[in-house]
Formats: C-alpha cells, structure tokens, sequence
C-alpha cells in the first residue's frame, strides 16, 4: 500500500512516513510478488480473462502505422516525405515507395493470416501466398484511391469556407485524414484481410475522435467539418457529395444480447444517400434507415425512419429563456437579430 503526502520538503515527509509506522514489510516486493504472480497465472487457466500464448506474434500498432503512413506517401506524393520531390525523380520514387509498401503489407498480412490459422486451429489456406496476392490487389488500386481521395480533398475546399488551401487540407484537417485511413483500410477490407483494416481505423480514431469503420461503403466528395465525435458503423452506405459535422452518428438500433450473432452480417447501419447533408450531433440509426438525396437534416436530430429525398428535417425551435439582471429591452433586440439571423431556417456551420 502506498499513501501520498503533500509535504513541502523531503525532510517532513520522512517524518511523515516515520509517524505512520512504515515498516520494510509492507513494501517488501519480494514477499508479495509470488501470490499475485500465482493469481496471474491462475487466471490464465480460466476463459474469463484473455493472453495470446502460443502463436504467432500479433500485429502491433507500430506495424499499423507504417503502413498508413507509407500508403499516403504515395497516394500524396511530395506531402509526407522528408526528402523534396521533383517531376525528374517523382517515378523512380514512386516506384521505390511502392515496392517497400508491398513488401511491408505482404508480411503484415501473412502475419495476420497465419496467426489465425494458429490460434484459432484453422487450416492453412496458403497463407504466404495469400497474403502477396491480397497486397498485390491493394497496388493495384493505389491509382483509384488517389483519384477518389483528390475529390474529397475539393470537397473541403468547396464545403469549409476556413480553409486557406489545398496543401492545409491535405496536411492538417482531420476528417480527411481519417476518409484516407478508412478509404485504404476498406480495400483491405474488401480483400478479407483479417485485423489490419479495423487496427488501422482505429489508429485514424484515436487521434481524430472520428470512428468509420473498414466497412462502411462510402461515394466520392465526401467530407467531414470539424468531425470530433463522429461515427459511421459497419454497413453504412454513403452515397455522393455527403456532407457530415462533427458528433454525427451513422449507427445501429440497439438489440438483446441474444441476437447479436444473428446480426454480425446483416445491413445495420443506415444509408445516406447523394448530396445529404447532416449537421452537428444528430443520430440516425437502423438498416433499414435511408436519407433521401438532397436531403439536409438539421442539428440534435434522432431520426430511426426514413426520409424522402429533398427534405429538410430540424427540431422545432425550442423557447428560449432569459435571465440575469441585464437590460429587458437590450435582451429583446439582441433576441430578434439573433432571430433573424436564422431566418429561413438556416443553420450555422461552426465557421
């Protein structure tokens, strides 16, 4: 046990230690260390905790990375290299870039396959080769991932009236940061890579905030503003030129423990179809959920319906109230610009 005193010198909390009766036994490592190494143990023994003995090594967040930032190096050539690119040496970079990622994703991705054939008792499905041939299909589609990541670039561009730049966008903005992790985790996806698409989107979420999952379908200009909070689920379907705002939550409807299973895959999660926008920290859940094109549905929503395209849907304006010892007629006009500020029904964007 050990107890903390906010003592100003090293000379009161000796004293301090000395008038609680330390004593050398009860920080004695050596005498406890046996028990709760035998607990630890024990609990292995049992299905209640979890350890990962007797296989193949597991991918680390390391590896997750390097793969991530090699794949951006390319499909963002000259953004987060160290070394300056030019037009005379950009192919015989890109070519040495791509044959370190495919060597570098070839053996994560074995590493992966083979560790489930060992752990989980699977039989060999040729893994090695296996895992070339599913690296060698991501080279392949570098050239669509960059076609498709330099329109959700513009869509940032078109859609944030604070962006000063493309090169800001591609540098610093979250939201595309995490589209190019999800865009290059769901081709791993696609292929039945087993653990890197989900490792590599929740790298992108912990320092973004932004959750999408590997397997959420989603169409070209697709932008996040702001994105904290944001999260799309496993079978969501975006179409076109969407736009979302930060706490936007594409989800499934809760469901009893039971069924989970009959559920694992199944359509869950709601589809936003083309040219949709949804503002900042509203709900849409359930696979049978669909957002009509053109739609824009307004803030703090909780939509488990349908929409027809070319709705609006926003919450009744609620009434607000005043207090304080502040000047009534001063409230009163400060109400009615706020109010027609708003008029028509618009709604503000965080800019």
């Amino acid at each position: 046990m050990f107890f903390y005193y906010p003592c100003t010198s090293k000379k009161k909390g000796l004293k301090a230690m000395k008038d609680n009766k330390f004593s050398e036994k009860q920080l004695n490592l050596s005498e406890v260390l046996p028990s709760v190494v035998q607990r630890l143990l024990s609990s292995c023994n049992t299905e209640k905790c979890f350890q990962h003995l007797d296989s193949s090594p597991i991918l680390t967040r390391d590896d997750v990375a390097q793969i991530i930032h090699k794949a951006r190096r390319i499909l963002f050539p000259g953004y987060f290299t160290q070394n300056v690119l030019a037009p005379s040496n950009l192919e015989y970079c890109l070519k040495e870039e791509i044959k370190t990622l495919y060597k570098e994703l070839s053996d994560k991705i074995i590493l992966a396959t083979q560790h489930d054939c060992l752990r989980y008792d699977k039989p060999c499905a040729a893994c090695e080769e296996s895992g070339r041939t599913k690296a060698l299909a991501f080279i392949q589609a570098l050239p669509g991932l960059r076609e498709i990541l330099a329109t959700d670039v513009r869509a940032a561009m078109e859609g944030d009236p604070a962006a000063k730049s493309y090169d800001e966008i591609i540098t610093s903005y979250p939201g595309l940061f995490s589209i190019a992790v999800q865009r290059i985790a769901h081709e791993l996806y696609k292929s039945q890579v087993p653990r890197l698409p989900r490792a590599m989107t929740e790298y992108a979420h912990s320092f973004t905030g932004i959750d999408i999952h590997p397997g959420a379908r989603i169409g070209s200009s697709f932008f996040i503003d702001h994105g904290t909070g944001v999260v799309i689920g496993e079978t969501t379907e975006i179409g076109n030129r969407v736009r979302l705002y930060q706490g936007v939550t594409l989800g499934a409807l809760s469901m009893p423990k039971e069924a989970v299973a009959h559920f694992r895959d199944k359509k869950r999660h709601p589809t936003i179809e083309d040219d949709v926008i949804v503002y900042a920290n509203t709900t849409i859940l359930g696979g049978q959920t669909v957002i009509g094109a053109r739609s824009t549905i307004g803030g703090n929503a909780w939509i488990t319906e349908s929409v027809p395209p070319d709705t609006k849907v926003y919450l009744k304006k609620p009434e607000l109230i005043y207090s304080g010892i502040g000047n009534r007629s001063t409230i009163k006009v400060n109400k009615n610009k706020i109010t027609s500020l708003f008029k028509g029904k618009r709604r503000a964007t965080g800019r």
